[in-house]
């Protein structure tokens, strides 16, 4: 596949996932209301109680707690800023998804981002950016535009769709002799954009900001 002529703008990838992220928030702030004011909508029509009368108000509140919870854990977008304000962007020729996890705060996707002809590229980890949880569309197979070192990590961008992706080395030991050994100037860099250290709280909920 050629190399697109122009890398895509960052301010308007950015734009782009803040509007899907901002798209998501009100959704679920929409459900997550409607489903607590729906007992007294049914009262106030004359609907007799019952026992399920509360369990919109329960499916409500947790609605809107795993929203506050991923807003409050989740920041892949200035995570994902970071990246792109420190590492020009470059174009690898080929992606290839691996596999993909389900996990409470996103999908995360065991990717392989090279360029023909290369060898020894990481395999890497990585969730959408704006909380979208399928594979982006037109990413498989085609290549996809990269900020940042692979062994530290980085942002995917792809073409023509702007979805981005935060990433890291799904084996981070693995590759803790190559950051180790990485001249001062990519370890400073990757210090700025910080991904010096493996992006991960809690395993079982997600692995990324």
């Amino acid at each position: 596949m050629a190399t697109p002529d122009l890398a895509p703008d960052v301010e308007r990838v950015l734009k782009h996932n803040r509007r899907k992220w901002a798209k998501h928030a009100r959704g679920r702030i929409g459900l997550g209301l409607g489903l607590i004011a729906l007992p007294l909508l049914l009262h106030v029509l004359g609907v007799p109680d019952s026992f399920f009368t509360p369990l919109p108000v329960l499916a409500g509140f947790f609605v809107l707690l795993f929203l506050f919870i991923r807003a409050s854990r989740g920041r892949r977008l200035a995570a994902c800023e970071k990246v792109l304000r420190t590492y020009p962007l470059e174009y690898h020729t080929r992606v290839v998804k691996k596999s993909e996890q389900w996990l409470l705060l996103g999908t995360v996707f065991t990717i392989k981002v090279s360029t023909r002809g290369q060898h020894g590229a990481p395999l890497m980890r990585a969730i959408n950016a704006s909380t979208v949880r399928r594979w982006p569309q037109g990413a498989e197979g085609g290549g996809a535009w990269v900020a940042g070192d692979l062994p530290f990590g980085g942002v995917m961008i792809v073409p023509g769709t702007n979805d981005m992706l935060f990433m890291q080395p799904a084996e981070w030991q693995k590759f803790a002799d190559k950051r180790e050994q990485a001249e001062p100037s990519r370890s400073a860099k990757a210090q700025q954009a910080g991904l010096t250290q493996l992006v991960e709280k809690e395993p079982n909920i997600t692995y990324f900001y």
